[in-house]
């Protein structure tokens, strides 16, 4: 099948048309700046990139001319869009109420809007995906694949938070867990790659980026997961603040006299590696400026490191042990010095890594010692290519 991956974002869409028969990634694009004038596409085919700066009011419009890409002459993959199989969209949250992949129809519209509260950046966006594709391709099947899906393994002792159990059955308050697609894909893929039934392994996967969290996969399944309630759990990110007190929220409203939309900003945009090292929110930048003796970039970092390798300790003691450590994402696939570090810690696990197969930025590789108890590998994701076989599975039983 020949299956389009839409990823809507409150002012931009990205986009990737895929052929599930080989895998192969036939067009990709990113709209920026939807619903402003200057908007603009970024479309790549046949390893050309091309420009254009092209108005869109809003996804409707951003989508309506990217179909035209897809079909024109000069930039396209399709002579017309009967061609285009499926189209499956990214869904960050989806609450319990869908613990897999959909078919998309009113009712699931209406349960992802459900959940817009528990993700207030993200759930919206993609209803104006769908919503617009629904208007532009009235007779192409879709299906919603949430990033939460993977993480309905977890077991209810690890997913429930220790404050008044009502507030679970009125609001749905507990650990949900994200990057779903790109734990279950790489998984999937080093199990392949090791030639191991997946059911045999004990996995930990860190996806390492702007957004960061570990996951523990055991047998194939997420049964321990770094992200809670909303992304913003967890690990230290790129400007978000990960786990910390309670209390440091309410004593810093009272503090600067914070509303309720200060504080989320705070500690979604101005916390993480940027708020301690106050270098910039690009891990590259924040790593050249500890390595050249930055103090704060220096003290992010470790923050970043340690907090990383405490979980995967958690994910060790919950799944009884560990077989396989894997790195992913921009940071988890760039960052030699970041793997090292984190590794540097683990020792007590076995895990060793070694110098010269650590060096190495965005490739496919065992970076482990020979003597490590542990195989590591470094594992590019691929978010799109297990969005489009989810949908395949989905539509091919229509």
């Amino acid at each position: 099948m020949k299956i389009l991956v839409l990823n809507s974002g409150s002012s931009s869409l990205k986009y990737q048309v895929i052929d599930t028969k080989t895998n192969e990634l036939l067009v990709k694009g990113y709209y920026e700046r939807i619903g402003q004038p200057n908007s603009f596409l970024t479309h790549k085919v046949n390893g050309e990139k091309h420009k254009f700066e092209h108005p869109a009011k809003n996804h409707k419009m951003a989508i309506q001319f990217v179909m035209e890409r897809l079909t024109s002459v000069n930039y396209g993959i399709f002579k017309s869009l009967d061609e285009l199989d499926a189209i499956g969209h990214r869904v960050v949250h989806g609450g319990e109420k869908f613990k897999d992949a959909v078919f998309i129809t009113n009712d699931v519209i209406k349960g992802i809007k459900e959940n817009e509260e528990l993700a207030p950046l993200h759930n919206p966006a993609a209803i104006l995906g769908i919503e617009a594709c629904e208007k532009i391709l009235p007779n192409k099947p879709m299906v919603a694949v949430f990033d939460t899906a993977f993480h309905q393994t977890i077991s209810k002792e690890k997913f429930i938070y220790a404050i008044p159990y009502e507030y679970y059955e009125k609001y749905g308050i507990r650990k949900y867990g994200f990057h779903g697609t790109s734990h279950q894909y790489v998984a999937n893929r080093v199990a392949e790659i090791l030639g191991e039934d997946i059911k045999k392994l004990k996995i930990v996967n860190c996806h390492l980026g702007q957004g960061a969290s570990v996951c523990a996969i055991k047998g194939g399944e997420s049964i321990e997961t770094s992200m809670g309630l909303t992304p913003l759990g967890g690990i230290p990110m790129g400007t978000r603040s990960g786990d910390i007190d309670p209390s440091v929220v309410t004593y810093l409203m009272k503090k600067e006299n914070f509303n309720e939309k200060d504080t989320e900003e705070i500690l979604n945009k101005a916390s993480g590696v940027y708020g301690i090292s106050n270098v910039s929110i690009d891990f590259r930048d924040i790593e050249t400026e500890a390595l050249s003796g930055g103090k704060s970039a220096n003290l992010a970092l470790d923050v970043f490191h340690y907090s990383i390798a405490g979980y995967i300790a958690k994910c060790a003691v919950a799944m009884g042990g560990i077989d396989v450590l894997t790195f992913t994402a921009g940071v988890g696939e760039k960052s030699p010095y970041s793997r090292s570090e984190i590794c540097k810690q683990l020792e007590v696990f076995g895990v060793k890594i070694q110098d010269e197969r650590n060096n190495i930025k965005g490739e496919e590789k065992e970076i482990s010692a020979s003597d490590s108890k542990v195989k590591v590998f470094v594992i590019p994701t691929n978010e799109e290519l297990m969005i489009a076989k989810e949908t395949e599975k989905i539509v091919s039983k229509i």
